[in-house]
């Protein structure tokens, strides 16, 4: 008796690992949770915005209060939907621009679920009341060493690809990839205050260090650096300027880094450290535009593949929000408009601009492009694709337009000594209200691409024929 039970334990073993060493497999599972967390994410983040439009909707429920569910909604929105996606899609693409398999697809899939129970205990944290109330930091200690600890066997997976590639050359690609392994845990290190103790101004100043540091250092560069990839891979078009890319990389490092503390211009921060921190802002505007400037010469004489080609057609609308993201922003950040848009509802639909207009749409395209080439399977419906972005597109820009216009009024509304309690409840409302129509759309729209991608990967399509279809992701079922 004891023998067979120790060979149904032998098979049960040898069958998990079988499953972890699938090639693709790790890939095609972090894109799948992306998908799954963004669902999740997008869904909290549409009842937060109905508690904000209807304060009293929920009573008695202290884990679904506003206060819980909106740090809940950004975590999950974060690390989960567009983390978990940019890894997946990166475990892709950098064995590609390596021509060799990625370093270790056993090791890719235990982080993988390693990655998903972090994000699962984090819900239960955050919605409980377990949080270091430090915005974009808000998961308690006990979670960010484990995901600190997975950032670091993530460096291990991406390098040991890059090590052992065939390729001799490495592409801007790869630079901003394994760039972004490197400085991201240094910014989670310190942001986080994981081994050491900061309190006062300066718990301020390393908060928004990482909290400005975690979309310039990761989902920048990754966002970017996938760009990088996609946009020649689909056009078929080369890259307009390895110089401009070479721009690009070097400066975003520089001029990101010290930005933080424009958030912090009304506070008793150093001079000279508002300052930097200004002048750092004002000076993204280099590689911003070198980016920009490369990826729209990039697409020259074949703007048209926008209307067919649904990846491509994330990318690009990721671009344009990413353009007026980062003229917004340094804007923003100078000191006297700074003073008269702080602690507005602009500076949310800014935030929005950046996380999920452009690196949100990254992920989806990302995700439309790489699936199917991982799973081996088109993709069941590009009407469903379609209907995802146009619903997504439609949410987005409706949330940001009611966000800024309702920044702009509170703002005016302030500088003529209104009551703050009038300028930011009632004549507010009705941009409230869009906002949660919005979020309404977001997440129809989250529900069709899921679904989507679940009758692509257990329906009875068949495979995607790579040497006749290269560059048209979508097909299957008109």
């Amino acid at each position: 008796m004891n023998e067979n039970a120790g060979k149904v334990s032998l098979s049960w073993v040898d069958r998990f690992q079988d499953w972890l060493s699938i090639e693709g497999s790790a890939s095609t599972r972090f894109l799948v949770s992306g998908a799954l967390w963004g669902l999740v994410g997008t869904t909290l983040g549409l009842l937060a915005a109905v508690e904000y439009w209807a304060p009293d909707l929920v009573r008695g429920v202290a884990q679904l209060s506003f206060g819980r569910i909106r740090p809940t909604h950004i975590n999950v929105v974060a690390f989960g939907f567009i983390s978990m996606a940019t890894v997946g899609a990166n475990f892709f693409v950098i064995p590609e621009l390596c021509r060799t398999k990625l370093y270790s697809e056993k090791t890719a899939n235990l982080l993988m679920l390693a990655w998903n129970a972090v994000i699962v205990l984090g819900i239960f944290a955050l919605t409980n009341g377990y949080t270091e109330g430090r915005e974009y930091a808000e998961l308690p200690w006990w979670l960010d060493i484990p995901l600190f600890m997975a950032l670091l066997l993530y460096i291990v997976i991406i390098w040991g690809t890059v090590l052992n590639r065939q390729e001799k050359q490495l592409y801007v690609t790869v630079w901003y990839v394994a760039g972004t392994t490197l400085w991201f845990p240094v910014v989670y290190l310190i942001g986080n205050k994981i081994f050491f103790s900061v309190t006062g101004i300066g718990d301020s100043i390393a908060n928004w260090f990482y909290g400005h540091n975690i979309l310039g250092l990761w989902f920048t560069t990754n966002g970017i650096g996938l760009t990088y990839y996609f946009l020649p891979k689909i056009t078929k078009n080369p890259l307009y300027s390895h110089l401009l890319s070479i721009v690009g990389f070097s400066t975003i490092a520089m001029f990101y880094t010290p930005t933080g503390t424009h958030h912090l211009l009304q506070s008793p921060v150093p001079e000279w450290l508002k300052a930097v921190a200004v002048i750092s802002s004002v000076m993204l505007l280099i590689p911003v535009m070198s980016v920009l400037v490369n990826f729209f010469l990039t697409m020259k004489g074949k703007w048209n593949m926008v209307a067919t080609n649904i990846p491509l057609r994330f990318f690009i609308t990721a671009m344009w929000f990413y353009l007026l993201t980062c003229f917004t922003g340094p804007f923003q950040a100078t000191r006297w408009i700074n003073w008269y848009l702080h602690f507005t509802h602009w500076v949310v639909g800014h935030a929005h601009f950046a996380l999920l207009g452009t690196f949100g749409f990254v992920a989806w395209g990302a995700i439309y492009y790489v699936l199917p080439r991982v799973s081996g399977k088109q993709w069941y419906s590009r009407r469903l694709a379609t209907a995802h972005y146009w619903l997504t597109l439609t949410g987005v820009i409706i949330m940001i337009s009611a966000l800024t216009v309702a920044g702009l009024y509170q703002a005016a509304a302030w500088e003529e000594g209104q009551a703050v309690y009038r300028a930011g409840a009632y004549v507010l409302s009705p941009f409230m209200a869009a906002r949660a129509f919005s979020g309404l759309l977001i997440v129809v729209g989250q529900i069709l691409l899921f679904f989507n991608m679940y009758k692509t990967l257990f329906g009875q399509e068949g495979s995607l024929d790579e040497s006749t279809e290269p560059d048209v992701p979508i097909g299957g079922k008109a």
